[in-house]
């Protein structure tokens, strides 16, 4: 069910913002119509770009006021439908709130407003000595809001753990325009707010400030590329390097499909080939030990019959490796004018036969698949090119993902690893959950929700079908500055 907004609404908007920060022309407000999946696609009534934690919560004040739903959105690069405004109504863009507030180096935190683009943190922290962590694939473009949002990962969470591993307080703006504050450095006490809130794909409110944890940077890190002859021995070495006790920062594997289309794109990364499989291995950490462990791994690798092992000696051959991983969905704009990315996730020790299994789906459908996951915790990604304008090649590429989803939860996985669920995965909840469990889910985003005009047609199965959609104070910690 779309709203259409009241001119009224569109007055008090223009009122309290600057004009140029209220977009209701049909040609701006396209752009806004999905995420990175274009699978799904639904246009806002309007979209509103505030500056600051209090102008988001006047906004979302008149949109209370007004009934009209709204959906809060960073730079747009998610893959699940999760920032679509699927009811119409209003997007409230964060970009402008893009600030670094803080810092507070004794204790290795950051205040940071959400729309900062994930890898401006590390940039700006790095004459200090610090980082942060969490790097999805996207992290030159995607916000910290986005992350929290989806409670994303990336290539380091076999290590480093998700966005929720890294996030302590948040500043959140409720559905009724009441602003909180939650968690905090020393906060460990009562319910984990912060922890229910990371990754509620903005059901529960927008969050507008972070306190983020920092890292040290590593005294020394080693990346090294090992590409294989079958995807299976690529797998099995995998196995062997976590059950040696090896914790790398990141294990990577992309197939031949991949493979090639990254070197006929980057031409730069320097993946060979005729390669069925390349492991891409990073270690962090301590300088002493580190040649051990890249030797035990080289072991490994070996004994499965890899074709080389490659050890980048300085941050330019390593940037050079790592350009193909994160430049891979990139990519595959060669392949054609859409692309689907599944998020599956399955247990390390059954990526073999899943990976075969998914190449059947894919003969079985007509389509096309080329894989790139993280191998060290079993996040598959099956990158799936598709021409958007071809219903029946929608329809066929739609029913392969969903038998994916299948397959993963088939073999003890689940339908998502760091992507979220989102317009996409709404109806695959089920796959998962009883109903009872998804009672439950709803009945605590109504406590924060109640109204459900935060993010409509989210999470949870709708009426309408695949991939379209249908005071808290009391529980918040009391507003105070962190640092």
């Amino acid at each position: 069910m779309r709203h259409e907004l009241d001119a009224s609404l569109i007055a008090k908007l223009k009122r309290g913002l600057p004009p140029e920060s209220v977009l209701v022309d049909p040609h701006h407000v396209l752009v806004y119509e999905c995420d990175g999946s274009t699978a799904f696609k639904s246009s806002p009534d309007a979209v509103v770009l505030p500056r600051s934690t209090d102008e988001v919560a006047a906004v979302v004040r008149l949109c209370s006021e007004y009934g009209v739903p709204f959906v809060a959105r960073g730079a747009g690069t998610g893959l699940s439908g999760g920032a679509t405004p699927s009811e119409g109504g209003l997007v409230i863009s964060l970009a402008s709130m893009n600030q670094i507030l803080e810092l507070d180096l004794s204790n290795r935190l950051a205040l940071c407003q959400t729309g900062v683009v994930n890898l401006e943190i590390s940039r700006h922290v790095a004459r200090h000595g610090l980082y942060f962590a969490p790097d999805p694939s996207s992290q030159s473009s995607c916000t910290l809001g986005g992350n929290i949002a989806e409670n994303s990962g990336g290539p380091h969470c076999f290590k480093y753990g998700a966005t929720t591993s890294h996030v302590l307080g948040l500043t959140v703006v409720l559905p009724d325009g009441e602003v909180v504050h939650l968690g905090g450095p020393r906060d460990s006490v009562g319910y984990d707010l912060v922890g229910l809130f990371v990754g509620s794909e903005g059901t529960f409110g927008i969050a507008t400030e972070a306190l983020v944890r920092l890292m040290p940077t590593p005294e020394a890190v080693k990346t090294l590329l090992a590409p294989f002859r079958s995807m299976e021995a690529a797998c099995e070495a995998v196995s062997d390097i976590v059950a040696l006790g090896i914790v790398p920062a990141a294990l990577e594997m992309l197939d031949q499909p991949t493979i090639q289309v990254i070197e006929a794109g980057v031409n730069a990364a320097g993946y060979p080939v005729d390669a069925a499989a390349v492991l891409l291995v990073e270690l962090d950490g301590a300088a002493h030990g580190m040649d051990r462990m890249e030797e035990e791994i080289r072991q490994q690798c070996d004994k499965h019959g890899a074709v080389s092992f490659m050890v980048a000696r300085d941050a330019q051959a390593r940037a050079r490796l790592w350009l193909g991983r994160k430049a891979a969905f990139g990519a595959m704009g060669r392949l054609s004018t859409d692309l689907y990315v599944q998020d599956g996730v399955v247990p390390r020790s059954r990526l073999p036969e899943v990976l075969v299994k998914v190449g059947e789906i894919a003969e079985r459908y007509r389509i096309k698949v080329a894989n790139v996951f993280h191998a060290g915790d079993g996040n598959l990604h099956p990158c799936i090119p598709y021409d958007g304008r071809d219903a029946d090649e929608c329809r066929r590429v739609l029913e392969a993902g969903r038998e994916i989803l299948e397959l993963c939860v088939a073999v003890g996985g689940t339908i998502s690893g760091e992507h979220g669920i989102g317009t996409e995965k709404s109806d695959h909840m089920g796959l998962l959950f009883s109903e009872i469990d998804l009672d439950l889910m709803r009945s605590l985003r109504d406590v924060w929700n109640p109204r459900g005009l935060c993010n409509p047609g989210k999470l949870f199965p709708t009426s309408s079908g695949c991939g379209e959609a249908a005071s808290l104070g009391s529980v918040a910690a009391a507003p105070g500055a962190w640092i």
